[in-house]
């Protein structure tokens, strides 16, 4: 049973969020989208409170009509025939209602920043990166998601070295973040003439998009902008502008670069984005270790050398290591069926913050 009291505590600050929004001045200020997405979280959890705790009053309504030696027959047989029906459904209610009381992630419904790189491997670790990419993009133009190219080193036979991007739409970042570490792939390479079976790897990092209530400001002294030609597969130049864009982060050495655009101002405005994206995730990171917590999410934003998934093309078998998940479906996985991998690994992540919030679930 949850306690009703803790929700309708919780819930208590719904009027002061709409109070909120209500404010004109509030409008053009970078703290509206915060508030309209815990107004969102907040009108989720009261609907799925309504439907628990009815169901809930229900039932006991219906096990008291029941057990009345007084009652109608018809009326006890009823109730009966209730019960039954509401103790299927109370559950998931259950469930749903804790799931909608845990904390809200700031991130949930950002963009994603998302870059992959060629591990351990040479050539065919680089066309790994290129099918990851492929995978990824072909997942999410079935989302509905917008991706952007922001910065790619390729190679002469089709890889990437490294590839930068952005993957803006609704959940973006809730449903990539499971993505980030180590994927290896166990196949025969192309340019493989016995037939052996080689294993490579590329690793994949994904980011919350930046956001101006982040607050995260770079001083223009504490950076330094380098200005270049673009650069095709190989290193070769592509154009003769110099329109490709190099930042370097003085204090912390970080570097990112962008030349898809043709202008120099975009590449910038990109670069900066995926800059001030990894100082956010490199501030947070000090800060939890400082505090000695754990990360909102323990899938997908630990340690990202950690080897998360294999891709087994003679078996056509994809295992991810965390949760122990097996499908013989790669040849669907690369073409960017990930739906059923992404819940599963979403599920599991749920699971794990229930239990360290909440405590088990009621009657497991």
């Amino acid at each position: 049973m949850i306690d009703r009291a803790q929700v309708e505590k919780r819930l208590a600050r719904l009027a002061e969020v709409e109070a909120e929004l209500s404010r004109p001045e509030i409008q053009a200020k970078p703290a509206v989208v915060g508030l309209a997405r815990e107004h969102a979280g907040l009108k989720r959890l009261q609907d799925k409170a309504d439907r628990y705790f009815r169901l809930h009053d229900e039932l006991a309504e219906n096990r008291t009509l029941a057990a009345d030696p007084a009652a109608d027959p018809d009326l006890a047989a009823l109730a009966r025939e209730e019960i039954a029906t509401l103790e299927r459904s109370l559950p998931d209610a259950e469930k749903e209602l804790r799931v909608a009381i845990l904390p809200p992630d700031p991130d949930a419904g950002r963009n994603a920043v998302m870059e992959i790189r060629a591990g351990t491997g040479g050539d065919e670790a680089a066309l790994f990166a290129a099918d990851l990419f492929r995978m990824y993009g072909k997942f999410c133009t079935r989302q509905g998601w917008k991706l952007g190219l922001v910065d790619a080193s390729g190679t002469d036979i089709g890889g990437y070295k490294e590839i930068v991007f952005t993957v803006e739409g609704d959940g973006a970042y809730r449903t990539l973040r499971y993505e980030g570490g180590v994927h290896r792939v166990q196949r025969v390479p192309a340019t493989e003439a016995s037939g052996r079976i080689h294993t490579s790897a590329a690793s994949v990092v994904v980011l919350p998009e930046v956001e101006a209530s982040d607050d995260i400001a770079i001083p223009p002294d504490e950076i330094r902008v380098d200005v270049f030609c673009s650069s095709g597969p190989g290193g070769q130049s592509v154009n003769t502008t110099y329109s490709a864009v190099r930042i370097t982060h003085l204090p912390t050495g970080l570097i990112v670069q962008s030349q898809d655009e043709r202008s120099q101002q975009r590449n910038r405005e990109k670069a900066m984005t995926v800059l001030k994206s990894r100082l956010l995730d490199m501030k947070r990171r000090q800060e939890e270790e400082k505090l000695g917590t754990t990360r909102r999410s323990m899938i997908g934003s630990g340690d990202r050398s950690d080897r998360i998934r294999t891709y087994n093309f003679p078996q056509n078998r994809l295992t991810d290591h965390r949760i122990n998940l097996t499908l013989y479906s790669l040849d669907r996985v690369v073409e960017g069926e990930i739906d059923g991998l992404v819940s599963a690994l979403r599920d599991h992540d749920i699971e794990g913050r229930l239990a360290r919030e909440l405590g088990s679930p009621a009657g497991s």
